[in-house]
């Protein structure tokens, strides 16, 4: 486990000295929402009632950045052979490094959330669902999303592949978190989607870095 906390600050460090990736994903979530407003219209319930929506929709597309750089740069450079030869098992390295893309990609999402669902007049009640919702659903997007990055590893343009592997396995997620949100702002019961989403959480936590590990190991031989 020394290893893999080593690799989580090793990545931390990483994004925090390129600290334009981190903000372009926080950017590209602020003006995704910002543009439904201008498209829709400034109409209050009308934005009240899509607002938990288009927060969860642009989250996942702020996401879907930063996925592509998780496993490239240390392919590049040689860094995953070494850990494939003399590092802690590769199970462990993808799960220290979908944890570094949470930290440095999911979290600041979550934190800027309130602002752009304020922004959208969400209901108070809906607003506190919904980071909760996000704090459960927001790392199983890294997750999957390591197992997208693991397959496209090497490839140019990998980028654009990812985003077509990991949309579909995206939607659970997205159905969950916007259907928990909406039943807060409806007075209904918001247990059985908090619940799913965080099944959601152990099952990708049990079984993605598997996944993804045998997906490097392919790459790599």
């Amino acid at each position: 486990m020394g290893g893999f906390w080593t690799i989580v600050a090793r990545d931390l460090l990483l994004a925090r000295r390129q600290g334009a990736a981190t903000l372009l994903v926080v950017v590209f979530f602020a003006m995704t929402v910002t543009l439904f407003p201008l498209g829709i219209g400034p109409e209050r319930v009308v934005l009240a009632r899509i607002a938990s929506g288009v927060v969860w929709v642009a989250a996942l597309l702020a996401t879907l950045i930063a996925l592509d750089r998780m496993f490239q740069a240390d392919h590049e450079d040689g860094t995953l052979e070494q850990l494939l030869l003399a590092g802690p098992a590769l199970e462990l390295v993808v799960l220290a490094k979908a944890l570094a893309h949470w930290l440095s990609s999911g979290l600041p999402l979550i934190l800027a959330a309130p602002v752009m669902a304020l922004s959208l007049h969400m209901d108070a009640r809906g607003l506190l669902v919904l980071l909760a919702a996000m704090g459960l659903g927001t790392p199983i997007l890294s997750l999957v999303g390591a197992i997208g990055a693991a397959l496209t590893v090497g490839l140019r343009r990998g980028g654009v592949l990812i985003t077509l592997l990991v949309l579909p396995l995206y939607l659970p997620v997205l159905i969950f978190g916007v259907g928990g949100t909406e039943a807060a702002i409806l007075d209904t019961s918001i247990r059985p989607h908090l619940l799913l989403l965080g099944a959601g959480l152990l099952g990708a936590i049990a079984l993605t870095p598997w996944a993804a590990a045998a997906a490097l190991r392919l790459a790599l031989e």
